[in-house]
């Protein structure tokens, strides 16, 4: 036993004793408290005084100002900052204006997503429990659950959050349900006279309750160890607090894009303002040229694209029932090549629900339905069955039962649906449901065999008894004798019976008998079920005293059922779409290994060689040896939080991108390490929705499926932006120096580049991120985070669409020069070209591999608005003299427009021409691989 001394503890409630190692009374004496009296109310205000609140630390939230700064933390951000103060210092004002409105505006856009993603912090908040019971003054009374101090006497009944961690004093059939926090979805036995010599894991303390588990069965008592953040939720808090935030590939890839982008303009302009010096150029025209090719270098559009591709992926993943938190994850999502999955609530339903009946005459009833509804069928031969001897072992299911099942309205998007559930222990509840589905339901049961007297349940025994007074004939038993109803460990039970039913009549029970049964409940157990027997006896009259010994013996064996949480329905196929997309789903339980291993095998996710691992055989192991073997374990079992940690840092070793999801209080660390955390909206707690990136709000892992669709669409959505932007800046930056070697000036202005850059080309870069999903982008591997945004095929693509973008846009600028017209005139054409040439390449940019006549418009509509709305407004900026005189434009005649749409057509007919080159080479490429 731990050596302690009164109250040697910390200022913030966490006392330092392993409270599962000391008894009841040492306990109270270490807290200077009185099981019967309480605290008095000045001792409680005192320590309250001291300990502070029993509540979870608020995160500190950033300003609104902090979070605009953060906007422009990015480097291409920098670039246009630069570029901005550039064309200020030069007096090019509207130049400076548009640019500075771009980067305002895209700041704002992030501000207001951040602040949204912010607002779901505030659900830690709401985890503590608004009401304790407790005595205080030697008075039961109400507090509200922050006022709890360590010392408080705590009551607790069926039903009841607990308030805060508590070292048990007092437990009458106390069962409280501990899935939140260990993953282990039967409800645990809690016995407060036990006094562990060693250690214990968190599932194993059977003489403690934790804050925000519940009480399912039973009522105890309890003196409160610890509070606030001392809490075992509260250390998980803080493990999440801890974590560090990491960019994701996305933000990665652009960052060190945007770098190179920056400085090889920096470089050219550089370099062109070098030459121009040389050969005799002004220094304040080749100044403003150097100006020039460091806008036209940069795509000013590309920032406030990806922003708002990104969002509108937000509005994407609600339709998939997925609220998104941090605006980069749905990126992420498209990288996720493992899925840590809990199985409590996540892949399976979290209701127990009865699979299986093996009756005492040896015959195998399969049960359908799933959870807590009274709907199913008894299936037998592949033909429904509800006969008297199956009605036994209702009878008896039901009768020794202390749950109900309760009909609640729930709504939903159509309207409103019909929700059943448990009020008391999870597993009566399960039983209670499979009588109903016998047309037994508790009020018929209980009518028909009232109870008279019981047996509660405990360890020890491993069993529970009621008698009951019977009112109609029940097999060999007539109206009016009284009939006692066991139910408990099929072993036990098994031996205390010197008889079974075998549904006609009462047959002796031969150790054969008793050995075959053992061998079906094996067999059972195999299949990951959880398994109950059921008996009965006739009694002459009912005892004055009950007592185990008189009652629970020579019993009639009746049978027993098998009973799982189940697995979702839709999860199966979800898992299926998954792998074949080169995502490997893994099962992370607080559950037993045999019972996890039959819920990975029914949902293909666990197959033969590969591995299970439990959480004692990874405390034997260091990190090391877990990053050696991580990659072929499909199951853990009997986990807690840290192995949780354990593994995601050994899955990220192997530079794996993974997702985390889970609902319970035990998955927030793991949920924060990930690169994705996904929590339960429906089953979830709050702290673990305060540690997620994205909350589903169905609990429906198939919609994390969808969800990595979407990331991957929006990815390469991006992608086809980010190459169409770049296109024409390459046209430009090209256009600038083919102008000045060539001593032709400068082509284009700069509010003339920026109206490409922003409009012309922004409105349809924006509308390409809306495609939908090229078909089979789950059929292929995750993209690897290492690739490069841009490959070497499409940079030399990207480069042949330059050099024709260049003939396109000097052709009629040169051609002007040499036939008199205005450098106005010939400047006017070129951007005419450039604009439309853009213009037209969108529709074509849709697909790096299907030729343009093979896209269906109608699937991108706003792609058809934005290449309207744009053309317009290079129409009005040539067209419309007040305009005209804004962007340095004239009025361009028929010959003109006509040279212009000619020319427009160039880059277009290229980039078809390349798809066209790159498909035959692909095609000739497989056909090679094939004959070889």
């Amino acid at each position: 036993m731990q050596a302690v001394t009164p109250l040697d503890h910390n200022s913030d409630g966490d006392l330092n004793h392993e409270w599962h190692r000391i008894g009841v009374d040492e306990a109270l004496r270490v807290l200077e408290t009185d099981s019967k009296q309480g605290l008095s109310g000045a001792e409680a205000t005192s320590r309250l005084e001291r300990y502070g609140p029993n509540a979870l630390e608020k995160e500190e939230e950033k300003t609104l100002l902090q979070m605009f700064a953060d906007q422009f933390k990015d480097f291409l951000v920098l670039i246009l900052v630069a570029s901005t103060v550039i064309a200020a210092i030069m007096g090019e004002w509207v130049d400076a204006s548009v640019i500075m409105a771009i980067l305002i505006l895209n700041a704002i856009m992030g501000v207001v997503q951040e602040g949204r993603a912010g607002k779901a912090l505030a659900a830690l908040r709401k985890m503590a429990v608004p009401v304790a019971t407790v005595i205080r003054d030697r008075r039961v009374q109400k507090i509200s659950s922050e006022e709890l101090v360590p010392g408080d006497v705590v009551l607790l009944q069926a039903g009841d959050l607990v308030p805060a961690d508590l070292r048990l004093i007092e437990t009458v059939n106390t069962q409280i349900d501990e899935s939140a926090l260990t993953g282990e979805s039967v409800p645990v036995e809690k016995d407060a006279q036990v006094v562990f010599n060693g250690e214990a894991s968190l599932g194993d303390r059977v003489n403690s309750a934790y804050f925000g588990t519940v009480v399912t069965y039973g009522r105890g008592a309890g003196v409160v160890t610890s509070t606030g953040m001392a809490t075992e939720i509260g250390k998980i808090a803080k493990m999440v607090s801890a974590q560090i935030e990491e960019d994701t590939p996305l933000q990665k890839k652009l960052a060190e894009f945007g770098k190179l982008l920056g400085f090889g303009a920096l470089a050219i302009c550089a370099l062109v303002f070098v030459l121009g010096l040389i050969g005799g150029e002004p220094a304040f025209n080749m100044f403003m040229t150097a100006v020039s090719l460091a806008v036209a270098a940069i795509p000013e559009g590309l920032p406030a694209v990806v922003t708002i591709v990104l969002a509108l992926g937000v509005q994407r993943m609600i339709a998939c029932n997925a609220i998104v938190r941090r605006l980069p994850a749905v990126e992420t999502l498209g990288c996720v090549t493992y899925i840590c999955s809990d199985k409590t609530g996540t892949l399976t339903e979290n209701k127990m629900t009865v699979k299986e009946v093996l009756l005492a005459s040896g015959r195998l009833i399969q049960v359908t339905g799933t959870g807590y509804a009274p709907q199913g069928d008894f299936i037998e031969d592949d033909e429904s069955v509800n006969d008297p001897e199956l009605l036994k072992l209702l009878d008896v299911a039901a009768g020794c039962n202390d749950a109900s099942i309760i009909e609640e309205e729930g709504a939903t998007a159509g309207g409103t649906t019909t929700i059943w559930s448990v009020v008391g222990d999870p597993t009566e509840g399960a039983l209670v449901t499979l009588a109903a589905k016998g047309n037994r339901d508790k009020a018929t049961v209980e009518s028909l065999f009232p109870r008279i007297g019981e047996l509660p349940f405990d360890s020890e025994r491993k069993r529970m008894t009621t008698l009951h007074r019977l009112n109609v004939d029940w097999g060999p038993w007539t109206r009016g004798d009284i009939a006692a109803f066991v139910k408990g460990a099929p072993d036990i039970l098994l031996s205390l019976s010197s008889f079974y039913f075998d549904g006609n009549d009462i047959c002796p029970l031969s150790d054969e008998k008793v050995e075959s049964m053992l061998r079906l409940v094996d067999e059972m157990g195999r299949r990951g079920l959880r398994i109950l027997g059921f008996a009965s006896r006739r009694l002459d009259s009912l005892p004055s005293k009950l007592c185990s010994d008189d009652i629970e013996n020579e019993l009639v064996f009746v049978g027993l059922v098998g009973m799982i949480d189940p697995v979702r329905p839709e999860v199966v196929e979800a898992i299926k779409v998954s792998k074949k997309a080169g995502v490997t789903p893994v099962m992370v339980t607080g559950d037993y290994p045999r019972t996890a291993r039959a819920i990975a095998e029914e949902l293909g996710i666990f197959k033969e060689g590969a591995r299970i691992v439990t959480g004692a055989e990874l405390d034997k192991m260091d990190q090391a040896e877990l990053e050696e073997i991580a990659k072929d374990i499909r199951v853990y079992a009997r986990v807690s939080p840290e192995h949780k940690l354990r593994l995601v840092h050994a899955l990220k070793k192997h530079d794996e991108i993974v997702a985390m999801l889970g609902d319970g209080v035990n998955d927030a660390p793991a949920l924060g390490a990930a690169d994705i955390g996904v929590a339960m909206g429906l089953s979830g707690t709050e702290v673990a929705k305060g540690a997620s990136d994205m909350v589903l709000t169905d609990d429906n892992f198939a919609s994390i499926v969808a969800a990595i669709e979407q990331g991957r669409i929006i990815f390469e959505n991006i992608r086809k932006s980010i190459i169409y932007l770049l296109s024409c800046n390459i046209g430009e930056l090209m256009i600038f120096l083919v102008a000045i070697l060539a001593k032709l000036g400068n082509p284009l202005v700069p509010v003339q580049i920026l109206m490409i850059n922003l409009v012309t080309d922004g409105l349809p870069a924006l509308a390409l991120g809306m495609d939908p999903s090229e078909e089979g982008i789950m059929d292929v591997p995750p993209r690897d985070t290492k690739e490069g945004i841009l490959s070497k095929p499409v940079a030399i693509r990207m480069l042949i669409i330059g050099i024709s973008i260049v003939a396109a846009t000097l052709w009629p600028y040169v051609t002007l020069l040499k036939s008199g017209a205005s450098l106005e005139m010939a400047r006017t054409s070129a951007f005419a070209v450039l604009g439309l040439s853009e213009l037209l390449r969108a529709l074509s940019s849709r697909s790096e591999r299907q030729p343009i006549w093979h896209a269906k418009p109608r699937e991108n509509p706003q792609l058809l608005a934005a290449v309207a709305v744009s053309s317009l407004l290079l129409i009005v900026s040539i067209e419309v003299p007040w305009l005209a005189q804004f962007f340095d434009t004239v009025s361009l005649g028929a010959a003109e427009w006509k040279m212009v749409i000619t020319a427009g057509f160039i880059p277009l007919v290229t980039a078809e021409v390349l798809k066209f080159v790159g498909m035959t080479f692909s095609i000739r490429r497989r056909e090679a691989r094939r004959a070889g």
